[in-house]
């Protein structure tokens, strides 16, 4: 679950990082990306640990209402779910063109 978290985060920090502040991104990837400790962060940046953790928590919150608009996040999951089923359609040597118009069409919609 907490890895799963990490991952889900990761990708939409990798997103919507340009709408966030310096700080915000700063915090994120010191914690996320770089795996420091609240305290190793807030140490770093003169700040209580309280601070550093609720900085955090509105971030993910943010970012999680950008997803929830904007569908980045999902749409490129689609995608790459897209892709790899048309990739193991043709690969399996056995795809009709209809199977493979299929895929393709699947694919236009996350545009």
């Amino acid at each position: 679950m907490l890895l799963e978290k990490t991952t889900r985060m990761n990708f939409l920090f990798d997103f919507y990082q340009a709408l966030l502040t310096e700080k915000q991104r700063s915090y994120m990837e010191l914690y996320y990306l770089n795996d420091l400790s609240l305290g190793e962060i807030a140490e770093q940046y003169g700040v209580s640990r309280q601070a550093v953790y609720d900085n955090i928590r509105r971030t993910e919150a943010m970012l999680e209402e950008y997803e929830e608009k904007l569908q980045l996040f999902g749409k490129f999951r689609g995608r790459r779910d897209a892709i790899d089923s048309l990739s193991e359609t043709v690969r399996s040597g056995e795809a009709a063109p209809d199977d493979i118009i299929s895929r393709l069409e699947e694919l236009k919609q996350y545009d």
